[in-house]
């Protein structure tokens, strides 16, 4: 065993005298502030209860363990990967006096390097002088491949062959190791697929070739890496840019910049936001002379814990999305930041570090106490006044950001709905179909699936849905398109006489519970101006289709609802407190009976259905808001004489039955069971 992995396991096992030898692992235990990549972290609980930079270096060093190597070659490589976490460690007095010596804590690498040299004996001695410049360059080759570092970053390990200390050859026997430790530790897989470019570049060091090294595109394809797994199209945002010469001069400071946490801060953010918040770093005081940019703070800032794995904080990056949608690049140009009280593009440069900066977006303390209540309140009912206070501190539109809290659930419950929604392909006509609300963009697949021929487009107010739908699109190969845009304004988005189907799938009832229409939510005149805006695109002949919920008639029946559950009472008392739609009426039987309006029963039983995830959405949302011929009426009052209604149709939609049996039982006035009412309509309207 490995002299360092026996220290660890003897401290592991509560043997502390052996950190006065080893003061590598002492600076790497005693730290009271955990300097971590959150990006290898699945769960913040594990920052409390565990140290994730000790773990690392011992899984480097088991994986060195494993290699036949020289005894030369591992004795090196253990020095280099025991020292080169050292910066990351130590107490808060510790690195107070390091800071005094002038010892680089930005740069953990090259903090390292200078902590190991202080603790050599002799350190003119050129095997101190190989071991300090495999630290000060110790991964620097994998962020290369990531595009965070410029070649010639490692252009000290070539000094070392110039200068006769050691060969190419050698200095290659020592870097392939070295980097699989490194690279391996943190995933066995990301080494087999990384190690035949660890190679060539490796090759590249050693013989001096820092000319060849990736252009300023090629760092921002390596960047965006993730993104594009997740179905960015990064060749196409490059080509936007590259037509826009302004951009990519500005741009092109970053060519001898380190950044450093890049991709672990802003994956999440379209490619138009990350280059907005390259430009505002360039265009910051003082950049020019900068080597280093972190997004180190704003990695760190960006996550919170959420049943017990590491979650995105969505609250803090749609803000940040918002403020930087409202910047052009001309803005930027002209050295315009963020306007807002709340929120702030902060650059901070460090005294300790001249060279080096921190890229963070702070947030006012009222806005970090009300994003901190958000996290709080997403299981409760609190939840949606607090998102409301959220938008109104921003000035967010509120249909604009439909759900916060569970958001790729909710898109993939959406599309397990495929097979309620097949029926509507049999009312589609022509080539051109509009899917109003396209969340996970099940209809659209189902229409490009199933009627070969026709152009499926998703409108959606919500940009977070459409760079959603946009990236799987990316991902999966599908010609639907998706854009941008109001449902109850389609003229501004679609060319009147080009659409000959438009579809309301699940998203009238929506646009009627959310949307402030005339100052005024759940408001039927927020049906008609969607309605309005659809026809006037149509063509004769052209059709709308609705499928939503319906409310039974005669509207004045009576249904009796039995708990079989014991907390049914309880779900329904709070149900009533909590729905803003409308007064929900109930007179308790007993103490697990009730006798209800129909459709009063109707909407509390289908928010009962989805349980309490999807409680703080559901109170929120009015499902049913016409009876059937109210629907017909409100359909010819608002649309007039050429809207023709050629299907009427309501159900129970499949699966209610199932899910609420267990529950409850329904019964009419004299107690008979019943079927439970009916949930959803599908209406077809044709203009003549």
């Amino acid at each position: 065993m490995l002299q360092s992995l026996k220290a660890i396991h003897s401290y592991r096992q509560g043997e502390t005298a052996l950190l006065e030898e080893n003061r590598w692992l002492e600076y790497i235990v005693t730290a009271e502030e955990r300097i971590v990549n959150l990006e290898r972290i699945q769960s913040l609980r594990q920052l409390a209860n565990s140290n994730p930079v000790l773990d690392y270096v011992e899984r480097t060093l088991q994986e060195l363990a494993r290699m036949p190597l020289s005894f030369w070659i591992k004795e090196t490589v253990e020095t280099v990967l025991k020292w080169s976490e050292a910066a990351k460690g130590g107490t808060v007095r510790q690195r107070i006096v390091w800071q005094e010596q002038g010892v680089s804590l930005f740069a953990h690498n090259v903090g390292s390097a200078q902590i190991y040299k202080q603790h050599v004996a002799d350190n003119s001695h050129e095997r101190c002088q190989l071991t300090h410049t495999l630290i000060y360059t110790h991964g620097l080759i994998g962020q290369y491949l990531r595009g965070e570092v410029p070649l010639i970053e490692n252009a000290p390990l070539f000094q070392l062959v110039k200068q006769g200390i050691v060969s190419s050859r050698e200095l290659r026997d020592l870097l392939l190791p070295l980097n699989r430790c490194v690279i391996a530790a943190v995933s066995p897989e990301l080494w087999n697929s990384l190690k035949s470019r660890v190679e060539d570049v490796v090759d590249q060091i050693v013989t001096g070739q820092f000319d060849n090294a990736f252009s300023l595109q090629e760092r921002f394809r390596h960047l965006r890496e993730l993104s594009v797994r997740s179905g960015e199209n990064v060749e196409a945002e490059l080509a936007k840019l590259e037509i826009q010469p302004h951009i990519m001069t500005a741009l092109r400071a970053l060519n001898d910049k380190t950044l450093w946490f890049v991709e672990a801060a802003l994956h999440e953010f379209s490619f138009e936001e990350f280059i907005k918040i390259f430009l505002m770093t360039l265009a910051a005081p003082q950049t020019e002379h900068v080597r280093h940019i972190s997004f180190e703070r704003l990695m760190n800032s960006m996550y919170y814990d959420f049943k017990g794995r590491k979650k995105i904080n969505v609250y803090k990056k749609r803000m940040i999305e918002k403020a930087l949608r409202e910047l052009t690049y001309e803005d930027i140009r002209n050295h315009r930041t963020p306007d807002s009280p709340h929120l702030t593009f902060h650059i901070d440069h460090l005294d300790e570090a001249r060279d080096s900066m921190y890229v963070n977006f702070e947030f006012s303390a009222a806005a970090e106490k009300l994003i901190d209540f958000c996290i709080e309140a997403e299981k409760t009912p609190l939840y949606e006044k607090a998102i409301l206070m959220l938008f109104d501190l921003f000035e967010l539109r509120r249909d604009a950001y439909d759900r916060f809290h569970n958001e790729e659930d909710y898109l993939s419950d959406m599309n397990r709905s495929a097979d309620y929604k097949q029926v509507i392909l049999d009312y589609v006509t022509g080539v051109g179909v509009i899917d109003i609300g396209p969340g996970g963009g099940i209809m659209l697949d189902l229409i490009e699936d199933r009627l070969p021929g026709t152009q499926a487009i998703g409108i959606d107010i919500s940009q977070n849905v459409i760079e959603t739908l946009e990236r799987r699109k990316q991902r999966e190969n599908r010609s639907w398109r998706v854009m941008k845009g109001d449902a109850l304004n389609l003229k501004q988005y679609v060319e009147p006489g080009s659409i000959d189907t438009i579809i309301f799938s699940s998203i009238l009832h929506e646009l009627y519970s959310y949307i402030e229409y005339e100052g005024r939510s759940f408001n039927h005149d927020t049906v008609a101006a969607a309605l309005r805006s659809a026809f006037d695109v149509l063509p004769p002949g052209g059709r709308i289709i609705i499928r939503d919920g319906i409310m039974s008639e005669p509207a004045d029946q009576k249904r009796i609802i039995a708990f079989r559950k014991e907390d049914g009472m309880s779900w329904l008392e709070r149900y009533a407190k909590d729905f803003a739609g409308r007064k929900i009426r109930y007179e308790r039987l007993s103490p697990h009976e009730v006798l209800m309006p129909v459709n009063d029963a109707m909407e509390f039983l289908y928010t009962y259905t989805w349980g309490p995830e999807a409680y703080v959405h559901e109170v929120q949302e009015q499902f049913g808001y016409f009876t059937p011929s109210q629907y017909e009426n409100f359909i010819v009052k608002t649309l007039g004489a050429r809207a023709v209604i050629i299907k009427c149709d309501h159900y129970l939609q499949d699966g209610y039955t199932e899910a609420l049996a267990p529950k409850t039982s329904f019964m009419n006035e004299r107690r008979e069971p019943v079927p439970f009412p009916d949930s959803t309509c599908l209406i077809v309207i044709e203009k003549q």
